[in-house]
C-alpha cells in the first residue's frame, strides 16, 4: 500500500512525524478518512482522538484538542493546540478533570463556565479513550 507523511505539531514540539497509510480524525462537520493521495483539504478539528494507521495493523493514537489539519499531495499536517501520546498521559489526571467537569456541568453554572466544562470534559475523555 503506498504512503503519506503526516505530521503532527504543536507550539511546543513536533508530536508526531513518519509515514502512514492512513489517518482518522475528527473535522468539525465529522470524522474524515485520510488515504494517500487525497484531494486537498484544510478542516478544522474537533477535541478528539486522532488515529494514525502506519503499517498493516499497527497505528498511533493519540489526544488532540483542536486545531486545523491540512491535506496537500502526499502530506497531511496537524496544527494542535495539544496532542499527547497515550505515554504522556496521567490516566488519574485525566479521570480527576473529567469528575470535576461533570460536576461544573451538573451545577448548572453561569455559560461561559459550562463552555468551559465541557470542552475540559472533552480533552478528559479524549486522553481517556487514547489510553484503554
Amino acid at each position: 500500500m503506498s504512503k503519506m507523511t503526516v505530521e503532527v505539531v504543536t507550539p511546543e514540539r513536533v508530536v508526531y512525524s513518519g509515514q502512514a497509510e492512513m489517518v482518522i480524525a475528527r473535522g468539525v462537520q465529522g470524522d474524515l478518512g485520510i488515504l494517500p493521495n487525497h484531494m486537498p483539504l484544510v478542516s478544522p478539528l474537533k477535541i478528539a482522538p486522532v488515529r494514525i494507521k502506519t503499517e498493516g495493523d499497527k497505528e498511533v493514537l493519540m489526544a488532540v484538542s483542536g486545531g486545523f489539519m491540512e491535506v496537500r499531495g502526499d502530506k497531511v499536517t496537524i496544527l494542535a493546540e495539544t496532542a499527547e501520546l497515550p505515554g504522556d498521559i496521567d490516566v488519574d489526571r485525566a479521570k480527576a478533570a473529567k469528575a470535576r467537569a461533570e460536576k461544573r456541568l451538573a451545577e448548572k453554572y453561569a455559560e461561559l463556565d459550562v463552555l468551559r466544562a465541557e470542552r475540559a470534559l472533552q480533552r478528559a475523555m479524549a486522553r481517556l479513550d487514547v489510553t484503554k
